[in-house]
């Protein structure tokens, strides 16, 4: 049986992770990564009744350092274009 966690969804993507934080002031989004994420990727992030986008990842953060790559585990700092709150799912496109 299939991971739910890895299954893919033509609408959606991979699901990747989830939004465990998002700082509002500076539109920054923690996200825990349940799969890998690169610069360049593009992901598209759903949740609530009207949040439902897509962007490209121009960079990410892990403890205030940039990096270009991360894993399952790591949790991620993403400039994001619209707000987010906590639960909201990330998907790989």
């Amino acid at each position: 049986m299939a991971n739910e966690e890895t299954k893919t969804n033509p609408e959606e993507g991979e699901l990747i992770g989830e939004v465990i934080h998002f700082f509002s002031n500076i539109g920054v989004a923690v996200v825990g990564l349940s799969g890998n994420l690169s610069v360049g990727d593009t992901i598209r992030i759903v949740g609530g009744e009207n949040t439902d986008f897509n962007q490209v990842v121009d960079s990410m953060e892990v403890e205030r350092k940039k990096i270009t790559a991360a894993k399952k585990g790591d949790e991620v700092g993403l400039k994001v274009n619209e707000k987010v709150r906590e639960g909201y799912k990330v998907y790989k496109v």
